[in-house]
């Protein structure tokens, strides 16, 4: 018995078909790609077509009918064509097998049978056809940089080849991404949006603004890739990785937490009982005094480990940064500058992904040279050049969760205590979440100290394998 197969795949939509997919012993395996500079061609199915008139198989099998040519006509001449001979084709991923007309009382009964089914795939044919011209159409502005189809995102419009800012618009977004940086709370920002300029957006369409790479001067497609610099960007990358730093430190947090006016609010933990702590406030009697407390929430002790007063743990803490802060960077500096040692001539982090950029950049640079020296088509160098550019996005995307480079210049300005002193409740929250991970309490007798666990250098990404 012999058994042939025959693939198509059009690398703009899809990864090349492993020819080993069948789950039969094939003999042998015609694969043809799609080529943008020949439309239709399908040079392996024509010498297929050739070879079965020589020597006819048994069985020929397709994935699907649609593989066969661009338009039902030609599909069903060349389903004709292969059998002709009387082989016997069966498309795998649809209901469909060849019927061999034979001289029996059967043969008419099941000739008919065979047509009726072969009526409703055509019209599966023709929609898988439609929608593949569609994602093709898709792919070829995803391969150009040109923005994908629907309404533009708030804040700009349509142009020729390209997203322009909306001058009415694009100032409110970027007064939101503002509020956000000010203040890390984004109910709050959704709340101040509503108020000053009547814009009401939900708290999940203000997380995709956040998010979304357009505001950054990027195009998003729905296959994940990025590309980079295609048009005027409303948030600058600084401001995209300081986004990117609060929402990531917001997510340990409650939702209230994120947006609580106080700005030791979620960060503070009893050691002792290992509850959080939250804030209370108390009035006196007859007096206009406020008074906060911080109390843990679920504390299982008896008798429950005592509340403390707001103001003197954020004296302390404060005190605290000050005087360990610097340290802290001196070590965790040290400890990378021995992670790194441990095999001679790694290079760092930022030093690996500019590597990674740059090579991926001249690979991108010698690609026009491949297609005049005729190594490369321009459909596949165009489409080289695409993933080359998403490569490129997804590491600078690592490049920008790094912390910042000038973290010891950023601690000799923030260990002046008269700083912290100078800042708003809601501006100090913001900075504290910069630095902070949690605040601890550790009672001892009668007395308490607290223990700071900075945030620097958790959760960095990992620079690609060469």
């Amino acid at each position: 018995m012999r058994v042939i197969a025959y693939l198509y795949s059009d690398p703009m939509l899809e990864a090349a078909s492993d020819p080993a997919i069948w789950g039969w012993e094939v003999d042998q395996v015609y694969q043809d790609f799609a080529d943008p500079a020949q439309p239709g061609s399908r040079p392996q199915l024509d010498l297929l077509l050739a070879e079965i008139a020589i020597a006819p198989p048994n069985y020929i099998l397709l994935r699907r009918l649609e593989e066969l040519g661009d338009s039902l006509v030609e599909v069903s001449t060349r389903l004709n064509s292969l059998e002709a001979e009387g082989n016997l084709v069966i498309a795998v991923e649809q209901d469909y097998a060849s019927h061999r007309i034979i001289n029996s009382p059967e043969s008419k009964d099941s000739r008919a049978a065979w047509q009726l089914a072969l009526m409703r795939l055509s019209s599966e044919i023709q929609q898988q056809q439609r929608s593949r011209r569609i994602r093709q159409g898709h792919a070829r502005n995803r391969i150009n940089a040109l923005p994908p189809p629907g309404k533009a995102p708030y804040g700009y419009r349509r142009g020729k080849d390209r997203y322009a800012l909306d001058r009415a618009t694009a100032p409110v977004v970027k007064e939101f991404f503002e509020q956000f940086l000010l203040y890390g709370s984004l109910r709050r920002t959704v709340r101040w949006l509503e108020k000053k300029y009547g814009k009401r957006i939900s708290v999940s369409t203000g997380k995709r603004w956040l998010t979304n790479p357009v505001y950054r001067g990027d195009l998003a497609y729905h296959d994940g890739g990025i590309v980079q610099n295609t048009h005027a960007a409303i948030l600058s990358r600084e401001e995209a990785a300081q986004i990117d730093r609060l929402l990531r430190r917001n997510r340990r947090l409650a939702p209230r937490t994120a947006s609580a006016p106080r700005s030791l609010a979620g960060l503070v933990l009893c050691q002792t009982c290992q509850s959080g702590m939250k804030i209370s406030r108390v009035t006196a009697h007859r007096k206009g005094k406020e008074y906060l407390y911080l109390a843990p929430t679920q504390c299982p002790k008896a008798p429950k480990c005592k509340a403390l007063a707001y103001e003197i743990v954020l004296e302390k803490t404060i005190g605290a940064i000050c005087r360990e802060l610097p340290g802290a960077i001196a070590r965790l500096t040290q400890q990378v500058s021995a992670a790194q040692d441990t095999e001679v001539g790694t290079p760092s982090l930022p030093v690996q992904f500019a590597s990674q950029i740059g090579q991926k950049e001249a690979a991108l640079k010698q690609l026009p040279e491949l297609v005049t020296q005729g190594i490369l088509d321009q459909g596949t160098a165009d489409l080289r050049a695409y993933k080359l550019r998403t490569e490129i996005a997804q590491i600078q995307q690592r490049l920008a969760q790094l912390p910042p480079v000038n973290l010891r210049e950023i601690a000799q300005a923030v260990t002046i205590p008269q700083f912290w002193l100078d800042l708003s409740e809601p501006e100090r929250r913001f900075f504290f979440r910069e630095f902070l991970r949690e605040i601890k309490i550790v009672r001892e007798a009668d007395t308490w100290h607290l223990e700071l666990d900075f945030i620097f250098f958790q959760d960095l990404p990992q620079a690609e394998s060469s």
